[in-house]
């Protein structure tokens, strides 16, 4: 699932959270979607629930793969303008300028780190209704 409209924008905090919002939905709506898609007992002829559960899982690592490679591509960014700015802080300790960016920089870092931590929660509630209603309809493969 890719960023809408296109790629994850890693200079705006605020934007960032925004993108990862659309991008969390496939796990929002997990619970409705098992509801409406995996049959109860009394349904079970009239829909493969096996198939039904394999696309699922499927597309929820496919979500949860391109999240966790967005936050870490930011996170990779972000890194190198603080890293750029503490070189430029080296050179000119005295540059409020330069000190304010880099402790603006140095923010938006820890808080993209944190997001990583809320991608961990999200993916584990997902996995958690998803193995609660398909486990006996779908085994995903074991992730080494």
């Amino acid at each position: 699932m890719a960023a809408p409209g296109g790629a994850l924008n890693c200079e705006d905090f605020s934007m960032f959270q925004e993108v990862l919002k659309a991008m969390r939905t496939i796990d929002d709506r997990i619970v409705h979607g098992l509801n409406t898609t995996v049959p109860t007992a009394s349904f079970s002829g009239k829909v493969d629930a096996t198939q039904t559960c394999k696309e699922l899982y499927e597309s929820l690592m496919e979500a949860h793969l391109s999240r966790d490679k967005a936050i870490k591509s930011c996170i990779t960014e972000t890194s190198a303008v603080v890293g750029q700015l503490r070189e430029e802080r080296a050179k000119d300790s005295d540059n409020l300028s330069i000190i304010k960016q880099l402790r603006k920089e140095q923010t938006k870092l820890k808080l993209m780190q944190s997001e990583l931590n809320v991608e961990e929660v999200v993916n584990d509630r997902s996995l958690k209704v998803f193995n609660e209603r398909c486990r006996i309809h779908y085994t995903p493969p074991k992730i080494n």
